[in-house]
């Protein structure tokens, strides 16, 4: 039981990564709040695990949703302490087919999201003086990729923005760290074709995708007191394939 006693917010938190992490918080002994924008269930299996749920229908891209979001979390709880930015989407397609609206998107869920919710959040973390930000980022955001101008940009974004509030919020008793994954199973993944999968796994020394939980392992240990000393970092789950 890591985190019993703090409350925990997880963005994109009903499915597939998002899903994973906030039944990982849950399972360590923290209350959980949920921003999605679409109810799918999974409140009702972190309640089984004995913890106090809050499901909002938030879109993050929206700052008045947000921000209304978060007042209703600390209303009920009455504190915030860890907060992860998951919620991401993915509209690929090369530069040169790519929409305005497309790479807007991308970068209004993805980067501005949070940028929304941080804003909201932090407030209340400094009134505490303590605070765990994990940003979800991707290794696409270190390395790029072909068709994924828009993505990359926004978890490249993410990453940028996590160094920068890592320095200003060091001496508040909060720390803010980005996680990189691989290519990770999640609905995302699933609609690669056999033959990419196959090179992809040639790419990955461990020889297999990486599974949600092994994402949620490092959320927890960065959301917890032994990570106090560890802020501002990019941290790779990749099965060693930036090797």
């Amino acid at each position: 039981m890591r985190l019993k006693g703090r409350v925990s917010l997880v963005t994109g938190g009903e499915q597939g990564l998002g899903k994973a992490i906030a039944y990982t918080l849950a399972e360590q002994g923290s209350d959980v709040a949920i921003f999605d924008i679409e109810e799918r269930g999974g409140c009702q299996e972190l309640k089984k695990l004995g913890r106090e749920v809050l499901f909002s229908k938030v879109d993050v891209s929206d700052s008045e949703q947000v921000f209304d979001g978060v007042s209703c979390v600390i209303q009920h709880f009455g504190r915030l302490d860890v907060l992860v930015n998951n919620a991401g989407v993915t509209k690929d397609n090369l530069l040169v087919r790519m929409s305005e609206a497309d790479w807007d998107q991308v970068l209004s869920v993805n980067l501005k999201g949070a940028f929304n919710t941080t804003k909201a959040v932090v407030r209340d973390m400094i009134r505490h003086n303590f605070g765990r930000i994990i940003n979800i980022s991707s290794v696409v955001g270190i390395a790029g990729n072909a068709g994924q101008a828009n993505y990359a940009a926004s978890k490249a974004g993410l990453i940028g923005f996590t160094k920068s509030l890592a320095k200003e919020l060091a001496r508040k008793g909060i720390t803010v760290n980005a996680i990189a994954p691989g290519f990770i199973e999640t609905r995302m993944t699933d609609v690669l074709g056999k033959e990419v999968k196959t090179k992809l796994l040639e790419q990955i020394p461990v020889g297999r995708m990486g599974s949600p939980e092994d994402v949620a392992a490092l959320v927890l240990f960065l959301a917890s007191d032994e990570a106090e000393y560890i802020t501002g970092q990019v941290i790779r789950v990749d099965g060693g394939m930036a090797i």
